[in-house]
């Protein structure tokens, strides 16, 4: 199956860390940009983070720069993104994506070919 898997959600107190993985299966990341997406309840989907295929380049919305580390590693087919500095606003389900871009892009809002199922991080304040 080709599947994109987020995993390492969970409940934190503000200042806390969570570390958060994207693990593909069935396809190889090597080709694509990975974005981190967050949804609130009552909120849209917002985009936290992205990583262009190499790894070499990344992006990261104001309210999470500074706190929030994205990473892959394209051998083990899966990308990271490390939470510190948690805040109560961080509460979300976080999903990534993949899209197929050139390693020039490094964030991409349309369509997205993969979409995990999403992992909840709730920061208790």
């Amino acid at each position: 199956q080709v599947q994109l898997v987020e995993s390492g959600g969970g409940l934190v107190q503000a200042g806390g860390s969570l570390r958060l993985s994207c693990a593909a299966s069935g396809f190889t990341l090597d080709y694509y940009a990975i974005g981190w997406f967050r949804q609130a309840p009552g909120k849209e989907r917002e985009g936290v983070s992205c990583i262009n295929s190499s790894g070499e380049r990344t992006y990261y919305v104001d309210s999470v720069k500074g706190r929030f580390t994205i990473s892959r590693d394209n051998a083990k087919n899966t990308v990271y993104l490390q939470m510190n500095s948690l805040k109560s606003e961080d509460t979300a389900v976080y999903y990534c994506a993949a899209v197929p871009l050139s390693s020039d892009y490094v964030c991409y809002w349309g369509e997205y070919d993969y979409w995990g199922q999403g992992t909840q991080v709730t920061v208790s304040s």
